[in-house]
């Protein structure tokens, strides 16, 4: 059944559901979300855990084997599933349909994916998720630019700040959207201000203290094909400090958007359409770097990229060999249109 985020803390103060499904393509806000229920389900003594990652060649038998193999030194254990593109395929499908039938004992399922579009959701495995009596549904909606300044003015009232309208919309304006960027400008403030007051000087002095390779220009640079520019600045995040995770976050968060667009441009959708009912929303001065992006790649080239990004996300976290940088940036080369020879 359906859970408004809104209530999510509430509802993990009492007995969890057997399976959460968390949805959506905002990563902070997600990421927010399974970590909340991670949080509650070590509390309850889930004190097992195993990440599944459901890509290509996935053995969806492994999902009834892991909750079919508790250790000898755990009462219960939490799963998480994570199916990056949103799509389990046919026996993805079965699987799910026959878990949510009878979720394993002693387990609880945490499945994360990206939003389902409207045919998904008609589809008989979404619609257990969705509606199944042992599923809880978390859909994770965008912040619109009409909210952000709110959205922002929330977060500093959690870190103990308030901020002057000016100041609001000029982190809005600076972050263009992007919650973990707003995120991480927040905590670069609450370093900055004098008191507990931010104001537009404070502001500007954040912006001026920022690293001098940020990350939104390595986005920046990745959709208009700088190659050799984009692995400077990564380079340079990775000496001044920036964890590879988040680095990661910010490029899938660019590969999802662009993957959708690219999608639905190939079905014979203009670009403008389709850059208006992208979630999360684009702003205007973005727009011509992400049809620089799509000019320069097929429709069909965006979305393996995400499967690469999963494995660096293993990678960075140390549950799979490689080295994380290395691979980010691969990445980075190949958002930036350079077709790698393996």
């Amino acid at each position: 059944m359906k859970l408004n985020p809104a209530q999510l803390g509430k509802h993990l103060q009492g007995t969890l559901a057997p399976v959460y499904v968390v949805s959506g393509d905002e990563p902070l806000l997600c990421q927010e979300a399974c970590d909340a229920i991670r949080q509650a389900a070590r509390q309850q003594g889930f004190s097992e855990r195993q990440v599944l990652h459901a890509e290509a060649g996935f053995d969806w038998g492994q999902l009834y084997e892991a909750g079919a193999s508790l250790s000898l030194f755990a009462e219960k254990r939490l799963i998480e599933l994570r199916i990056a593109n949103g799509k389990p395929g046919d026996k993805g499908a079965s699987a799910l349909l026959d878990y949510l039938q009878r979720p394993a004992e002693d387990t609880l399922l945490l499945i994360s994916l990206p939003k389902l579009d409207g045919s998904t959701q008609k589809s008989k495995w979404a619609k257990a998720l969705i509606d199944g009596a042992h599923s809880q549904f978390l859909q994770i909606w965008p912040v619109d630019s009409s909210q952000l300044p709110g959205w922002i003015r929330q977060r500093l009232a959690q870190a103990g700040l308030a901020a002057s309208p000016e100041a609001l919309e000029l982190i809005s304006a600076r972050v263009e959207g992007n919650l973990l960027a707003a995120a991480q400008e927040i905590e670069k403030l609450k370093l900055l201000a004098d008191g507990q007051q931010v104001d537009v000087d404070t502001v500007q002095a954040s912006v001026a203290d920022s690293a001098r390779f940020d990350v939104f220009g390595l986005t920046d640079a990745v959709l208009n094909g700088q190659a050799g520019h984009a692995l400077r600045m990564l380079q340079g995040l990775r000496g001044e400090g920036v964890e590879a995770l988040f680095i990661l976050a910010m490029l899938v968060r660019e590969l999802r958007q662009l993957a959708s667009l690219a999608e639905q441009h190939a079905q014979g959708v203009s670009l403008e359409k389709a850059f208006a009912s992208a979630r999360p929303p684009i702003w205007d001065k973005r727009k011509p770097l992400y049809s620089k992006a799509l000019q320069r790649s097929p429709g069909n080239y965006w979305r393996p990229l995400l499967s690469l990004a999963q494995q660096i996300d293993a990678q960075a976290k140390g549950q799979a060999p490689g080295d994380a940088w290395q691979s980010l940036a691969s990445l980075c080369l190949q958002m930036a249109g350079q077709k790698l020879r393996l």
